[in-house]
């Protein structure tokens, strides 16, 4: 795989309101962008992407945009991996391989080991806030 995000020439950031229309967004973007990149969308870590993309941007609207307006969607690629984080100002960091079955965090978990990815928390310097990192392989 990758050793970090500077093997990942390729990227994107994308700045949204902590909305439900930033699910669409987000998605829609996703779908963009890994065509402008050349990646297939056939390829096997391209449908679960998006389904990962969709469901934390959906967990961010619902359980973050009471402590922060926005949120923020960076997408990543090299010719091995795919990559995307969601960052927002909510101070609660999720486990995301503890989460309750059914959850949409257990779904992007499960789908994220299934694809042999890796699925982070990160807390912010401060303790604010959070970026949930994806990696997929390619």
């Amino acid at each position: 795989m990758f050793s970090g995000l500077e093997d990942l020439p390729q990227r994107l950031v994308v700045a949204l309101p902590a909305t439900g229309k930033s699910v669409r967004l987000a998605r829609e973007t996703a779908e963009q962008i890994v065509t402008q990149w050349g990646i297939s969308p056939g390829h096997p870590s391209v449908g679960p992407a998006l389904l990962i993309v969709s469901e934390l941007v959906t967990n961010t609207v619902r359980h973050a945009a009471v402590t922060c307006d926005n949120l923020t969607v960076l997408f990543a690629a090299g010719r091995d991996a795919l990559a995307f984080a969601v960052h927002d100002r909510h101070p609660y960091q999720p486990p995301l391989h503890a989460a309750a079955p059914g959850s949409g965090l257990a779904t992007v978990a499960e789908l994220t080991t299934d694809l042999g990815g890796t699925a982070v928390v990160r807390a912010d310097g401060d303790g604010n806030g959070k970026t949930i990192w994806i990696t997929l392989p390619l």
